[in-house]
């Protein structure tokens, strides 16, 4: 096997793994750990990985804070396969939260098209306003405060102690990605990042709605812990280690 297909192999295996270890690889490939090490080296310095002791893992990528209006425009289908999947678990007769988020937007348009008599709390506008449009089917309750312009949606104490005084049989939770390893989700904004912990802490059962990239990925604040939520809803599983880590901390994923 020449150098290059070893190389691209490695990042196939890594891809798949999550984590590689060098003694692993040289037994593989059969060729010397000082020869795996060279090869790590490479792919570390052309950016494609991060050695540690004895192996390496993946580079996490650091997400780029946009407002809402920017990040409805990207990765629609993916979007929309995920709201349908969140659509799903909404029984009728129940009050359930559907926070900040472009993924919350298409579940918000996708309940519209149901005959589901549900309750919707929301601290989005724009959710509020697709769903205020809708039949006599679906109550909306706007979950207000201080209105953060580039989120669209309300974020704060007072949002907060509104979000207290109920209990959401389900809330469905946005995010700007989950770390399995060190077993945090994170978002952009501190206030907003408070909101979501609010909304969990309210809520009887709480599900992530995120594309599968956002599980290599990371915002700058970490505002619930990987056990903190029951179910994750994305587009395709992870790899297998991370599937390994949810399945361990009984996280379900749809």
């Amino acid at each position: 096997m020449f150098t290059e297909e070893r190389l691209n192999e490695i990042l196939n295996i890594l891809n798949i793994q999550g984590k590689i270890k060098v003694k692993d690889l040289s037994q593989k490939f059969k060729v010397t750990e000082d020869c795996i090490r060279k090869d790590l080296k490479q792919l570390e310095h052309a950016g494609k990985l991060k050695r540690t002791y004895g192996g390496a893992i993946q580079i996490r990528q650091s997400s780029q804070l946009h407002d809402i209006s920017e990040r409805e425009k990207v990765d629609i289908s993916t979007k929309t396969e995920i709201a349908k999947k969140a659509l799903d678990l909404i029984e009728d007769r129940e009050t359930i939260f559907l926070d900040i988020s472009t993924i919350n937007i298409l579940i918000a348009k996708a309940i519209v098209n149901t005959a589901k008599r549900v309750t919707v709390v929301t601290n989005m506008l724009e959710i509020a306003n697709i769903l205020s449009a809708s039949n006599n089917n679906i109550t909306v309750v706007l979950a207000a405060g201080v209105l953060n312009k580039s989120l669209n949606g309300f974020i704060g104490s007072a949002t907060n102690d509104f979000i207290k005084k109920y209990k959401f049989d389900k809330s469905f939770i946005g995010s700007c990605g989950i770390d399995a390893f060190d077993r945090s989700i994170t978002t952009f904004e501190i206030e907003d990042g408070i909101t979501k912990a609010t909304i969990i802490q309210s809520s009887k059962k709480t599900f992530l709605v995120m594309e599968n990239k956002k599980f290599f990925a990371d915002g700058n604040y970490k505002f619930a812990m990987i056990d903190d939520i029951n179910s994750i809803i994305t587009d395709e599983k992870p790899n297998e280690q991370i599937i390994d880590i949810l399945e361990n901390n009984e996280i379900e994923l749809i």
